[in-house]
């Protein structure tokens, strides 16, 4: 039988928690850091007593608002049947995913917290050592060198500065499971500056991560909560001071405020430049993996088929929806694609692409996996979860995640992630376009009216042809399969057909 990644129940927590979460679902994400697998039925003392049914269900995004869509038939758990030589159990569904090169026992990834105070501080730490003891990747965002520093010690060995970034690592080499997980270090414009992977790969303390090939490096050229703006922090006066030698400093918040807004440069990118990008990190890092994390873009699909092309042993696409940083409000809630928008473009993947951005439980997981993607990432969601419990609240959420991702691919009568498709899925009909052309009015006469007669020449041979063509075959709206979004533009290359 099949463990699931849970811990017990914890205890009601004694004091009132540091992180909130606006427009993110806070509260089921705190009771599954406490509850862990239980939170994903009803309380169960209601059993006998209420009837259960559909719950108002929130508006969502596009992502939300497709249904998960079992069919009937299902010739994979035939297959599976026979190969147990009895019936399959949800038990049997194998979570065990490649992600980017790496072995995880989930489809999860930590994601980037970056440089920000919520993300790089006690919090990231404890949500490193549970990642490590999940058996999944962990992401360590931009500037964490050039805000935090990197070496320890000083004059006599003295331990005078901590590390953020060394402080996440060894937490998670203390807990991580042999031959599962794995590090992976971005590096932006400011981080290539202090030559942030030179330092890692010729550190003694990276040295098991390279032995074992559990070491990648992430170029990032965006995110999901600023599409097009690189990485931002409020710091005070004396961290402002302190910065103003590598980073653009500005006084946003009032020439006699006592903060400070801190701005790293996005970076610039072509297609010809991405490629160097990726030819110089797999040339100079060759025992390291590489990863390229892109912001949700118009032209999406064609980056990350550029970047597979170039080497890339993963693509990240950092969804609108995502973000645990600071952002001005008109980035997080107007700009860049939403994330399912983004795999669409993206179409069938030539290589490893990972997802993240607002994903806290499993129907969201599975409708991402079964666009293309290969692991999803828990960004906020874990910081609130290892906020609620500092020692086991991820694992409690990833092992309630786990249950209803086996609950799910089993009831599709498919046994791995890898397994879904899209047509795994279902859209409600999209609005009318409002760009289309306007219907005819039935109360306003022809202004051209003809007698009846033959038809142009032109009109005969379209018909002819019609009447050739074979008809096209149209499902009840009930049966809709796969997502009922328009499919990518020329421009976007070939898409995975719903």
């Amino acid at each position: 039988m099949t463990t699931h990644p849970t811990a017990p129940a914890a205890p009601a927590r004694p004091t009132a928690p540091a992180l909130t979460a606006p427009g993110f679902p806070e509260e089921q994400v705190r009771a599954r850091a406490r509850l862990g697998t239980a939170a994903v039925f009803p309380d169960p003392a209601a059993y006998g007593s209420r009837l259960f049914g559909p719950t108002a269900a929130a508006a969502g995004d596009v992502l939300d608002r497709m249904r998960i869509v079992p069919p009937v038939f299902m010739p994979e758990r035939l297959e599976k049947l026979i190969d147990l030589a009895r019936e399959p159990e949800f038990d049997d569904v194998d979570l065990t995913t490649r992600v980017g090169g790496f072995t995880a026992r989930l489809p999860l990834y930590l994601s980037a917290f970056g440089s920000t105070r919520a993300g790089s501080g006690d919090l990231a730490v404890h949500a490193s050592r549970q990642a490590a003891r999940l058996g999944i990747p962990v992401v360590i965002g931009e500037n964490m060198v050039p805000v935090h520093g990197y070496r320890r010690g000083g004059a006599g060995g003295g331990d005078v500065t901590r590390s953020a970034l060394l402080a996440r690592v060894e937490a998670y080499l203390e807990a991580a499971p042999d031959g599962v997980g794995g590090i992976v270090v971005q590096q932006s414009t400011e981080d290539a500056d202090s030559e942030v992977w030179n330092l890692l790969y010729s550190d003694p303390a990276f040295r098991p991560l390279l032995e074992t090939g559990r070491l990648a490096f992430e170029l990032k050229t965006g995110q999901g909560a600023k599409p097009g703006l690189g990485g931002m922090t409020v710091v005070d006066r004396a961290e402002a001071e302190q910065l103003a030698r590598r980073f653009t400093v500005r006084e946003v918040f009032g020439p006699d405020a006592p903060r400070s807004l801190r701005c790293a440069t996005p970076g610039t990118f072509t297609e010809e430049i991405l490629r160097q990008q990726l030819r110089f990190m797999r040339n100079n890092f060759p025992k390291a993996r590489t990863w390229v994390k892109f912001h949700p873009g118009r032209d999406i699909g064609h980056a990350a088929r550029t970047a597979w092309a170039a080497g890339a042993d993963a693509v990240t696409v950092d969804g609108a929806e995502g973000g645990t940083g600071w952002a001005p409000g008109v980035f997080l809630d107007q700009v860049g694609l939403p994330l399912a928008e983004a795999l669409r473009r993206i179409g069938t993947p030539t290589g490893c692409l990972l997802a993240t951005g607002g994903v806290w439980e499993g129907g969201r997981a599975v409708r991402a996996l079964a666009l293309g993607a290969g692991a999803v990432g828990l960004g906020r969601a874990a910081l609130v979860a290892v906020d609620e419990d500092p020692e086991h609240g991820l694992e409690r959420l990833a092992g309630a995640l786990a249950l209803e991702l086996r609950l799910l691919v089993s009831a599709l009568g498919k046994y791995t992630p890898a397994a879904l498709a899209p047509d795994d899925l279902w859209s409600p009909p999209p609005f009318p376009d409002p760009y289309a052309d306007p219907a005819p009015d039935p109360h306003r006469a022809p202004t051209h009216p003809q007698a009846p007669g033959p038809a142009p020449v032109h009109a005969q041979t379209s018909a002819l042809a019609s009447a050739q063509a074979p008809a096209p075959v149209h499902a009840p709206p009930s049966a809709s399969a796969g997502p009922s979004a328009p499919g990518p533009t020329a421009a976007d290359g070939p898409g995975r057909s719903a």
